[in-house]
């Protein structure tokens, strides 16, 4: 697959940043990043495959500029796309409302017509409460990351996931 993918993401301590590259670091030539903080949403609309990765702050909130890019991205056509997400939070400090920001995306994305894939399974998460949960509850929308609580975990996560998301991109 060559198709261009663009990766989208904002971060203010530097772990979604962070992520981020790693993730575009797998596939160099074929992963577009884009720093929503400077460039906005705008240049989603170029791309049928996109990655996005969104933190949650504090008590369920967006990250600020997720936040002030959302009436941006909620006037976006998504039809015809696929969305792989990965969402970044706190298992153990902010449990009630863990990967809720990935969640609330998750739902923008959808009423857009988007297609979000590669939904991640909870087992070995240890949480309360949470947004970004499939219909059934067995499953997160996108890769859950606890960069807190779990750092040593996100390089297989990511590894296992992108083959995920590559095959459902040229599905």
């Amino acid at each position: 697959m060559s198709t261009p993918i663009g990766l989208f993401y904002a971060s203010t301590t530097g772990n979604t940043e962070m992520i981020a590259e790693q993730i575009a670091a797998l596939l160099p030539e074929q992963i577009h990043l884009h720093d929503i903080a400077i460039e906005g949403v705008v240049e989603m609309a170029q791309y049928q495959y996109l990655i996005m990765g969104i933190p949650t702050w504090d008590f369920g909130e967006l990250q600020e500029d997720w936040d002030e890019h959302w009436p941006a991205l909620q006037a976006l056509d998504f039809s015809g796309k696929k969305i792989a997400l990965f969402g970044l939070g706190d298992q153990l400090g902010y449990g009630e409302w863990f990967l809720d920001a990935m969640g609330a995306l998750n739902e923008v994305l959808q009423e857009a017509g988007g297609e979000v894939v590669v939904p991640w399974p909870v087992d070995g998460y240890r949480f309360e409460a949470s947004k970004a949960l499939t219909q059934d509850k067995r499953y997160f929308v996108g890769l859950a990351l606890d960069e807190d609580g779990e750092h040593g975990l996100s390089e297989e996560r990511i590894r296992t996931w992108m083959p995920q998301v590559l095959a459902a991109f040229e599905a």
